[in-house]
């Protein structure tokens, strides 16, 4: 079994584990009419309860966690899967319990809010494009963050559905449920109101920034105190930038540096609001805010013969595994790089030098404008092994 991929194997054994405990020990019989539909749809609910748990967990970005569905990447899809996953069970839960239409209690109306909440905040995710949805987040990034954050306060108005509406009394099931409940909650609490006092966050300073072409800018950061150590090249941190509304949200970057370097840089491009507005109004001397680092994209743990494509902006993992070469590579790399003009090939110089100091390194910069789109075909066929 790889180590990468027990933390997914773990949840789906929970979730099945789930539906067994309802099975064996479910809540007693108290002699209600439709008494099986009741057990079923609070199956459902129970198995809703802990994909949604699961997901509030990811949310808090456990680095420890990394390793066992390796990365943060692969964490954010399977966070996505769980939630979605969840949201559709929720409208199976809905056609499975009995609803008595003129007896609504309490606990009926947090179950619809819940149900109204969770469908504001997750059907702009699965279809953002869908004009009156796109509108809730205000179609950017950190309208989508703002909306994503209330999805624990509609996770908690489920949690006291479940336990206002009229429902069998307490069993070894319901305790069971009650586990993930205080995960889910706990995980949002940490997110929203706990992580900045426990998460490291670390404070930089831009001491430097190029523009290497019209759409691109290269950050130098350096740190006030202690710095930040990745483990490897090739991880991405979120940084934020004070001073400037805009570039205080948090974003993703990968570092496009070397670990032994005294600095981090990092190599982005203006291809969004967020990016061109760093591109013209981000200034030498501004503050920044990191947190990571994360990922665990690293060739040193693939095979003894490897092939890297990179495209556009997506140079900048491999240049931080080609600045980290101080010793002689040991693995045989045929490294394309590929752009669609010339001059958007910022470092193909230094690529070069690189490439030269290393014979196990073959690097080709392709420009599709000139030589058409990169084929798998055109690899194999210049593979030296």
């Amino acid at each position: 079994m790889k180590r990468n991929n027990i933390g997914n194997i773990i949840f789906i054994a929970l979730v099945l584990l789930t539906v067994i405990v309802w099975i064996l020990f479910p809540p007693h019989n108290d002699g209600r009419e439709e008494y099986f539909r009741y057990q079923v749809g609070m199956t459902i609910g129970s198995m809703m309860i802990v994909l949604m748990s699961f997901s509030l967990f990811l949310s808090t970005r456990p680095r420890w966690a990394e390793k066992f569905f390796g990365g943060l990447d692969k964490m954010y899809q399977t966070h996505r899967r769980t939630s979605t996953s969840a949201f559709l069970l929720m409208f199976v839960h809905i056609l499975i319990v009995p609803i008595h239409i003129f007896d609504f209690k309490l606990g009926n109306y947090f179950g619809i809010v819940s149900f109204l909440g969770l469908i504001a905040i997750i059907l702009p995710t699965l279809a953002p494009r869908i004009p009156f949805l796109n509108k809730l987040t205000g179609q950017t990034y950190e309208g989508w963050k703002k909306l994503h954050a209330f999805i624990g306060i509609f996770f908690i108005l489920g949690y006291l559905h479940s336990i206002t509406v009229k429902a069998p009394t307490t069993s070894i099931a319901i305790n069971w449920n009650q586990i993930f409940v205080f995960l889910g909650i706990g995980s949002y609490l940490y997110t929203e109101v706990f992580g900045k006092f426990f998460r490291k966050y670390v404070p930089y300073t831009v001491e430097a920034i190029k523009h290497p072409n019209g759409s691109t800018t290269e950050v130098t950061l350096r740190a006030k105190g202690q710095p930040i150590k990745h483990a490897h090249a090739g991880q991405f941190m979120f940084v934020r930038f004070s001073g400037d509304k805009i570039l205080s949200e948090s974003h993703p970057f990968t570092i496009s540096s070397a670990p032994s370097e005294d600095v981090i840089r990092l190599t982005i491009k203006a291809s969004g609001d967020y990016t061109r507005h760093l591109f013209d109004h981000l200034k030498e001397g501004s503050d920044a805010t990191i947190e990571g680092a994360y990922g665990l994209f690293n060739y040193k743990t693939g095979g003894d013969k490897q092939i890297w494509v990179a495209g556009g902006i997506g140079i900048t993992p491999f240049l931080s595994f080609l600045r980290d070469l101080k010793d002689e590579l040991k693995h045989d790399v045929h490294f394309y790089y590929t752009v669609r003009h010339p001059e958007e090939a910022i470092f193909a110089e230094e690529i070069n030098t690189i490439a030269k100091a290393h014979p196990k390194l073959m690097s080709k910069i392709r420009f599709s404008s000139i030589h058409g789109s990169l084929k798998v075909e055109e690899i194999q066929k210049k593979c030296w092994w």
